[in-house]
């Protein structure tokens, strides 16, 4: 079985050593999956750019998006990096582990938006029509719809690479669902 080392800066282009330089000096440091999409010479740039386009969803909203997708995806990096960054969008660890399992019985709109993004995934980009209208009649409207399709393909690519690599977690790790009593 191959294992995939991460690179560090020197092991990588000159393109991704500014990349992470970037990195460094925004977030402090390079985020282990970020590192490993660094192997490929344009997979890193091509992600950060698809990763932080423009989005008519609210950054509270993306992580509703990234947790549920993240958790149907059962990728351990992402639903521990998307834990990280919803408590600091002012999520609650219980309110994570209820949006990991497809729901936000705290807030209808975001409720409608943790089912679509839950629903979707599961059912590989075949939503269920009563999921679909649910949505649209939270007040989401269909670019919003069709945003957030993008951001599942998102989140999907990382859960992936992290699903095939298994890089180690360099968040707190995010407790198991199972656990949890949502």
């Amino acid at each position: 079985m191959s294992t995939f080392n991460v690179p560090t800066r020197d092991e990588v282009s000159t393109n991704n050593q500014a990349i992470f330089d970037n990195l460094n000096k925004g977030l402090g440091f390079v985020p282990n999956l970020y590192a490993t999409y660094a192997h490929s010479d344009t997979a890193l740039e091509n992600y950060l750019t698809f990763s932080n386009a423009k989005t008519s969803l609210s950054a509270k909203e993306k992580e509703v998006v990234n947790l549920a997708v993240s958790q149907v995806n059962d990728c351990i990096y992402c639903l521990s990096a998307h834990t990280a960054i919803g408590k600091m969008n002012g999520f609650t660890d219980e309110q994570i582990l209820e949006l990991r399992a497809g729901g936000a019985s705290f807030d209808t709109k975001l409720d409608a938006l943790a089912k679509f993004a839950k629903n979707i995934t599961e059912n590989r980009g075949k939503a269920d029509q009563d999921v679909v209208d649910n949505l649209l009649a939270s007040g989401y409207t269909k670019g919003n719809l069709i945003d957030t399709i993008v951001l599942v393909g998102d989140k999907t690519v990382s859960n992936y690479l992290h699903s095939t690599t298994k890089v180690p977690v360099d968040f707190p790790v995010a407790q198991p669902l199972e656990t949890a009593s949502v």
